[in-house]
């Protein structure tokens, strides 16, 4: 083999047939790895098992007919995979497992066609798979448990990925020859950018800037509290409808979520409806806030908002929208106005990928116990949650995208980083209240209070979400992560007035922010009464494209009542004057 052959990139390169002592190399190798994943396996089992031990009465058991089949199972097919290398010649496997399995992590053509890197690729692949079966043989513990050991062992999966390593990557190999190590001083420099942010960077920071190309629908701030500024936007129609919006985003991230760009924007979108819009937008909390609690969010927060705007234009009653938990406080307010007999202040409520019922809120209520309820306190010693825990947390949920993706492309191969605007929200990180944080875990994750009439109470107030009869509009994701459909649907189960569910395509961003232009996903409805989200998908209609318009039409079927977009109608003209341009200045803050 020439010099040039050597330096030639593993995609450009004919595969080679390895020499024998060079398979039997590998063979040793990857079979010492499986080795030591299976004795890892096996010493937690044995811990696992020696825990139990301690508590009386709850021995972890484990179904040893079915380990022993998996264990079986794991060696016969590691074994064929080293028979078919060896009496292939190093050659690349046809069949089944010689097809690439849609794995974004093994997609580039050297995984497949350098035969050391498809050995290193199908153990990997066969050992997570023994693994994960592993876990399904305990048996004696609860079902939440047997979750918490599934999500642990798919994340030690996930983080000992050959793609995650510079000398088990063919990319990250073949970029270093190409690049003679650049690509590994860029990342080097790049990881310790993010080590100084504290926080893993998905995109470059310098590419946007809030009120500049992010946030940038005309408006103005008309109000401000301790806990937040109220935005009013500027009417961009003649008339609009009596009734206004006024939306809640949720408190954990910047409220641009829905106002990235002028094309993604449903801020502007609505106003473009011939909507009168307000959008609260939260204060990040310091160590001033470290007493505020729910129900500030719901009297002080929502309810003064709804407050203000009906007072503003002398209305009987508002839309409301609430985005992921501030969709859950919203629910709370209906509650309590339902309680003291003002359910009127609000005309509807609309909610995005919102929970009420937590009893199946996905892999986020894994982590909620009582050991990281004293974590999250020790992490809150000044008043307040530093966002970038929170960050993490959600990183964590779909570690192999969020982080290990990145890992990869940042740091081994030193790539520079995309200019995405969604990226870029979602590192902007908000703070949380101490206090406020720790009851909402909690109340709602742990003890799932909110759905039990009377096991809440805000300013003095027993609440009960039967008594919501509000005309609600319940949105779901169909691949949401963060609010799964099942326990969106849920809502559905508990408020007593009418409501109206779509489920729409992608997850808890793609699926919420989803402009009509862009004829992306679809969305299904179901006009018939069902019991389950089964039954819903089973009979639901698909449309494709946006649900946004599906959402201004029932809006409409409420009342479609116009008035000039005057006075009061636009911002600062009425009763309350412009207190500066938005979006403000609290959501700049850091």
């Amino acid at each position: 083999m020439s010099d040039a052959d050597i330096k030639k990139p593993f995609g450009v390169m004919e595969p080679l047939l390895p020499a024998l002592d060079q398979m039997q190399h590998w063979t040793r190798v990857i079979g010492q790895a499986q080795q030591l994943l299976l004795e890892y396996s096996a010493r937690q089992m044995a811990k696992a098992e020696t825990e139990a031990e301690k508590i009386p009465g709850l021995p972890l058991l484990v179904d040893t007919e079915a380990a022993g089949k998996v264990q079986s199972e794991f060696w016969a097919n590691g074994l064929t995979l080293w028979q078919s290398f060896l009496e292939g010649g190093g050659k690349v496997l046809t069949g089944s497992e010689g097809r690439p399995d849609g794995d974004r992590r093994f997609s580039a053509p050297q995984w497949q066609s350098d035969p050391v890197f498809d050995m290193i690729r199908r153990s990997y692949l066969l050992t997570a798979d023994y693994m994960m079966h592993l876990v399904d043989t305990v048996d004696g513990v609860a079902p939440k448990q047997k979750d918490q050991l599934r999500f642990a062992t798919k994340g030690i999966i996930d983080a000992m990925s050959p793609s995650n390593f510079a000398l088990t990557n063919p990319l990250v190999l073949e970029k270093t020859l190409e690049t003679n190590g650049d690509n590994l001083l860029r990342g080097l420099q790049n990881m310790l950018n993010d080590i100084d942010r504290g926080q893993l960077s998905h995109v470059d920071g310098s590419a946007f800037e809030v009120g500049r190309n992010i946030a940038v629908t005309p408006g103005k701030v008309i109000r401000e509290t301790p806990l937040y500024q109220l935005i009013q936007y500027e009417p961009t129609t003649k008339e609009v409808l009596k009734t206004p919006l006024v939306i809640f985003p949720p408190w954990i991230n910047r409220f641009y979520i829905l106002d990235l760009n002028p094309q993604k924007s449903f801020i502007r979108w609505a106003v473009e409806q011939g909507v009168t819009v307000f959008v609260v937008s939260w204060k990040s909390a310091d160590e001033s806030m470290k007493d505020v609690v729910w129900d500030d969010y719901i009297v002080r927060g929502q309810i003064d908002a709804i407050d203000t705007v009906r007072e503003l234009l002398d209305v009987p009653s508002v839309h409301t929208i609430g985005y992921c938990v501030a969709g859950t406080t919203l629910a709370a307010t209906l509650a309590l106005l339902a309680a003291r007999k003002e359910a009127e202040k609000v005309k509807s409520a609309t909610f995005f990928t919102a929970q009420v019922d937590f009893a199946k809120a996905g892999d986020l209520s894994l982590f909620v116990d009582d050991e990281l309820l004293k974590m999250v306190k020790t992490l809150s010693a000044d008043g307040y949650l530093d966002g970038r825990y929170m960050a993490a947390t959600f990183n964590l949920l779909r570690g192999r995208d969020l982080i290990w993706s990145y890992v990869v492309d940042n740091y081994l191969l030193g790539q520079d980083y995309k200019p995405f605007d969604l990226l870029y929200w979602n590192g902007d990180t908000t703070n949380l209240p101490a206090k406020w944080h720790q009851n909402y875990l909690a109340d709602l994750y742990r003890d799932n209070k909110l759905v039990q009439p009377g096991a809440i109470s805000i300013d003095g107030t027993p609440i009960d979400l039967r008594k919501v009869k509000t005309p609600s509009y319940v949105q779901a994701g169909r691949e949401d992560h963060i609010a799964p459909p099942e326990s969106v649907w849920k809502i559905t189960e508990h408020f007593s007035g009418p409501l109206r569910f779509v489920l729409a395509g992608s997850g808890h961003i793609a699926g919420v922010v989803n402009p009509p232009s862009v004829g992306k996903y679809q969305y299904w409805t179901c006009e018939k009464k069902v019991q389950s989200l089964a039954d819903y998908v089973a009979h639901a209609k698909e449309t494709p494209g946006s649900w946004w318009p599906d959402w201004i039409d029932w809006i409409e079927a409420l009342g479609n009542e116009s008035v000039p977009a005057t006075g009061g109608r636009k911002p600062g003209k009425g009763r309350l004057k412009a207190i500066e341009d938005a979006p403000g200045r609290y959501v700049k803050a850091r």
